[in-house]
């Protein structure tokens, strides 16, 4: 477990991370959320130790990363996947890295398989994509075979293809019961990723706990129906004072979406009613509304608005 406790970082007049407390549970992802200039990045600086609390504390399995005998084979981290000499090849810079942590060699070639390099092992890594280079951080993350990963927006610059790999990467090294914390701005992918959320802003935690309880917290809720009796379960809920507005769904068939009503208690008005339903669904909004909604007065670099073109249109 990683266990974060009253981790401050100032630098100057800023606090970066302010008095932030929050725990990794092992078996799940847990998704890193915050918008730019949170201090997601310093935090898990601070947790690999790579810089150091001005108070507070950031321990795994009990001890501070700089403790751990083998840290490489305790943790995998991902922070920066250009960190790497351009003029090595792929193969080379795992190698030298497996050799100074006392890691058999055969281990670059397997996660060099793993993350889909075989090909380009022998290639210098400064004529890497960057994807290309995504996937070889992957690989060196994935060197010791840890029990902890850290990876700071991982599937930057990966294809659909490479995005739904590390998602299920994720998802299994989790699913062995291993931790996994990671951090990414693309809120669709970690509504499919994360099964926990730590969320950030201005250094501070604003929220902890599971995607569906975020979501369930900071969106409302609407139940969409379908009947083909429309006027006659209309006039029921109006009879019962239950407000709802008449709408089409993707295929243009009318529907009746009703807020603030659980479909338990519209399909039992329903029932009562003798009313044959076609389609009852809750709906929420999606995490990146969530987000937005829950992080509003937290973000450091807002913008005010869209640009208004002062200039003659294109001919």
């Amino acid at each position: 477990m990683i266990e974060v406790k009253n981790l401050t970082k100032v630098y100057g007049s800023v606090r970066a991370v302010d008095d932030l407390t929050f725990t990794v549970e092992p078996g799940v992802v847990t998704g890193f959320l915050g918008p730019n200039g949170a201090g997601k990045s310093t935090t898990m600086r601070m947790i690999l130790g790579l810089d150091a609390p001005t108070s507070g504390s950031a321990l795994i399995d009990g001890a501070p990363y700089r403790s751990l005998p083998n840290p490489l084979s305790k943790v995998g981290a991902l922070l920066d996947a250009k960190a790497v000499h351009p003029n090595r090849s792929a193969r080379n810079a795992l190698l030298w890295q497996a050799q100074a942590s006392g890691i058999e060699a055969s281990r670059v070639d397997a996660v060099l398989d793993l993350v889909g390099l075989t090909s380009v092992a022998g290639k210098k890594v400064g004529g890497f994509s960057l994807g290309m280079g995504q996937r070889l951080g992957i690989a060196a993350a994935m060197l010791g075979d840890p029990e902890y990963l850290i990876l700071d927006e991982p599937v930057n610059g990966l294809d659909p293809e490479g995005i739904r790999w590390v998602r299920e990467l994720l998802r299994r090294f989790a699913a062995e019961g291993r931790t996994v914390l990671v951090s990414s701005h693309l809120l669709a992918e970690m509504a499919q990723t994360a099964d926990r959320l730590v969320v950030i802003g201005q250094g501070r935690l604003v929220a902890s706990g599971s995607v569906h309880d975020f979501i369930k917290e900071n969106s409302a809720l609407t139940t969409v129906v379908r009947t083909p009796h429309l006027a006659e379960f209309s006039a029921a809920l109006t009879a019962e004072g239950i407000t709802f507005v008449p709408s089409t769904d993707a295929e243009g068939r009318p529907v009746l979406e009703v807020p603030s009503q659980s479909s338990d208690d519209i399909g039992a008005l329903a029932f009562s009613t003798g009313v044959m339903l076609s389609e009852l669904t809750e709906r929420r909004a999606s995490l990146e509304d969530a987000y937005i909604r829950r992080t509003e007065g937290a973000v450091q670099y807002a913008s005010t608005g869209f640009p208004v073109s002062g200039g003659q249109p294109n001919a």
